[in-house]
This record gives C-alpha cells, structure tokens and sequence, in this order.
C-alpha cells in the first residue's frame, strides 16, 4: 500500500479497502477516517507511517499513527519515547509544511548521524515517513461583482473551496458560482455573522462600496484569520486602518491583512487583478514572504 498523499488518496484507500475486503486493518481504518475529519475541519495532519523495518521493533510496515496540528494522536507505533519523539518530529513537520523521512534507531551503540536515537533497545532500526496532508484551501469572497466572478473560477481551476459572500441575491447565485460550495445572501451585517470562519481561510473582500467593505474587513480581522485581502488604493488601506485603531481595533492584527490585494503586476482588468491575488495567496500558502 502506498503512503497517502492527500484527502482524495486517503477516501479512495477507505474506499478499496472497506468495500473490496483488503488487509487493511479496522484500526487502520478509523485512523484514516479521523485523519479525513480533522481535514474537513481545515486542520493539517501528519501520516507517520512505518515504511521499513530491520531487525526488531514494537511494529512492523504498515503501523501508523496521525498527529494534527493541534497535537491530537490517533493509533500507535508502539508507544513509549519513540512515539514521543516521533509525535514532536511530526509537528515539526507540520510546522514547516514538509513531508519527510526519518530513521529511529532501537540499539544503544549507535553512532550515526543520521539516526534519531530513542533510548530503546530492540536491537533494529525503524524508517518512518511523515507524510504532511494539507486540508483544501478555502476561499471566501466577500463580494460578487466584477472581481468575484473570474476570483471565483480561476480559484476553482486551482482547487479552492470556494464561498461566496454578497447582499446582492441577483449577482449571488448558484448559477453564477457554480462552482461555489455555499452562497451566503441576504441582510449585509447579518451574513458576515453567518459566515463560519475557519483560522486557515483566505479571505478576500471586493465588494466595492466603502462601508461595505470597512464592515467586512473590520469582521474578519476581528475573526483573525490567517489572511485577509482588501481591494482598494492605499489611500483607501489607511484611512480604513486609521477607522479600526479609533474603534479600538488592536493593531496586531494588521499582520493578517493584505492591502491593496494581490502582488504588484500592474494587473488592470479583473481578470489580471484575479490572478494577482492568487499568485499572492499561493504565495503565502508555500511559505513565501509577505510582499503586497
């Protein structure tokens, strides 16, 4: 079996397994399925999984365990200092965003360097690869204008969750965003409290209307989510910062926030300015600097 690399990889395993009568052990299964729920709760998870094996050990290839990001174990290798040390490797790993292999050694007279020593002393040495799975990148859309709709389809091309969120029931619907999977419509104040916001969300508003946008942004910044765009001169980004210092807005949130949006291609038409925004998204999301 090989060692999963995303969400889809993970439900077509639980899938085969289950249904076609593999070896796929129950044990193995609820660890995937509760690997799955934490993603779907838009957290990440480390699959540490036993790929190799020499001489003894308290499991064999195959044995796995997932640690989330907010330090939640589900299964075994064994227990004992090296399921600790391997549970701190993984959140080292999920802290990077970088899958990797790493080798345990279970003998005490081990010298190399490229060894995790454990203190145990089975006498083997085990490999295990921590596989860091990402949930899908969610994006919400406060605005469903002229920048929302190419935002929207070229966000789906790339395989965001995409929500969509607006007053406007003409603009805002299910035949327009086909491609979204909620619509939130209706009273302005009332829909930003029904958005159910998730802390690794991209948010971007481009509704257009100042006061429109000054509610939004002041929402979601109060929401701390991990980034928040704003469509808008920098003329526009200070007063609006100005506005939110005044009402008592704490200024270290502003760390989250991107504005104007998107990276500076001197992007004119929505679409340019669509794709400036992504860039600047998947920028962030690969551990890149922040650059307005």
């Amino acid at each position: 079996m090989g060692i999963p690399t995303n969400l889809h990889t993970l439900i077509l395993i639980l899938k085969s397994y289950y249904f076609t009568g593999g070896h796929l052990l129950v044990a193995d299964i609820d660890i995937l399925e509760r690997a799955i729920q934490i993603l779907r709760n838009g957290k990440k998870v480390a699959l540490c999984t036993v790929v190799e094996k020499r001489g003894s050990g308290p499991r064999d290839v195959g044995a796995k365990i997932v640690v989330s990001e907010d330090r939640e174990v589900v299964g075994t290798i064994g227990g004992g200092n090296m399921e600790r040390i391997l549970v701190e490797e993984a959140l080292k790993s999920l802290k990077e965003g970088k899958s990797r292999r790493i080798v345990f050694s279970l003998r005490e007279d081990v010298e190399r360097e490229d060894v995790v020593k454990t203190g145990l002393i089975c006498g083997g040495e085990i490999t295990i690869f921590i596989d860091v799975i990402e949930p899908k990148p969610r994006l919400i859309i406060i605005g469903s204008g002229h920048i929302g709709y190419p935002l929207a389809k070229l966000a789906d091309i790339l395989g965001f969750e995409i929500v969509i969120v607006d007053d406007n029931k003409e603009l805002a619907t299910k035949e327009r965003f086909p491609m979204a999977k909620e619509i939130i419509v209706g009273d302005f104040l009332e829909i930003l409290d029904k958005i159910e916001v998730q802390p690794h969300d991209y948010v971007v508003i481009v509704y257009g209307e100042p006061e429109h946008d000054y509610l939004a942004l002041k929402k979601m910044l109060e929401n701390r989510v991990h980034y928040v765009g704003l469509l808008g001169s920098k003329v526009k980004v200070a007063k609006f910062k100005e506005r939110l210092k005044k009402e008592g807005v704490n200024e270290e949130v502003f760390k989250n926030l991107y504005a104007p949006v998107g990276l500076d291609i001197d992007a004119q038409t929505p679409e340019e300015i669509s794709i400036s925004i992504l860039a600047q998204i998947i920028k962030i999301r690969r551990k890149g600097d922040k650059n307005s």
